[in-house]
C-alpha cells in the first residue's frame, strides 16, 4: 500500500515543549493523515486518539514527537485495516440469503407446532368414525390416495358428480364435529 508522506506544518519549524501545544498544532493533519489511510472518520478519530495516549505516557523519551505520532498513526492505522481485513462480516439478513439461493430456515415446526398438528391429526381421524364406510373409502381415495374424482369414479362405480356430492357431505361432517369440539368455528 503507497502512502503519501504527510505535509509540512507549522509544528514543524516551531518546538512544541507540551502535548498540548503539540495536540493543537497537529490535531487537523494527523486526523486527515488517519482518515487517508483508513477511510473510516471514526476509526481515524480513535487511531488518532490512541497515537496521543501513548505518546502522552512517553512524552519524556520521544525526541522527535511529531515524527513519532506521524509514525505511530501510521503504524496504528495499518494494523486496523490488517485486522479488520480478518474479519469477514456476516450478512445475515434473508436478502442475503436469498440472493445466493440459499435457505437457512429451519424446515421442521417448533415442538408445540408438531404437538398441535399431531392433535389435530388425531382429532380428524376421530371424527371420520362419524362417517359411514362409504364416505370414509372416499376420503380416502382423495386424501390419503391423492385420486382424482375421475379415478375415483371408476374405481367405485360412482359417477364424478355423485363422488363430488359424497364428498362434499362428509367433509362437511367432519367439519361439524370438529367444530363442536371446539377445533374449528
Amino acid at each position: 500500500m503507497a502512502v503519501r508522506q504527510p505535509e509540512q506544518t507549522s509544528a514543524e519549524t516551531t518546538d512544541c515543549d507540551t502535548i498540548a501545544e503539540l495536540f493543537a498544532a497537529l490535531e487537523s493533519p494527523l486526523l486527515a493523515y488517519a482518515l487517508r489511510l483508513t477511510g473510516d472518520l471514526s476509526v481515524a478519530e480513535d487511531v488518532f486518539q490512541e497515537a496521543f495516549m501513548r505518546l502522552h505516557t512517553q512524552f519524556d523519551e520521544v525526541r522527535e514527537p511529531k515524527r513519532w505520532l506521524y509514525r505511530t498513526v501510521h503504524n496504528l492505522a495499518l494494523n486496523h485495516l490488517r485486522d479488520a481485513n480478518k474479519i469477514v462480516p456476516l450478512d445475515l439478513s434473508r436478502e442475503a440469503d436469498e440472493a445466493m439461493g440459499t435457505d437457512n430456515t429451519d424446515p421442521q415446526p417448533l415442538p408445540d407446532e408438531q404437538i398441535v398438528r399431531l392433535e389435530g391429526i388425531s382429532l380428524v381421524r376421530l371424527s371420520l368414525e362419524i362417517l359411514d364406510s362409504r364416505s370414509r373409502e372416499l376420503i380416502q381415495l382423495k386424501f390419503t390416495e391423492e385420486l382424482s374424482y375421475k379415478e375415483i369414479s371408476a374405481r367405485t362405480g360412482l359417477t364424478t358428480g355423485n363422488v363430488g356430492y359424497h364428498l362434499h357431505h362428509a367433509l362437511k361432517a367432519i367439519a361439524d364435529e370438529l367444530a363442536k369440539n371446539g377445533i374449528v368455528k
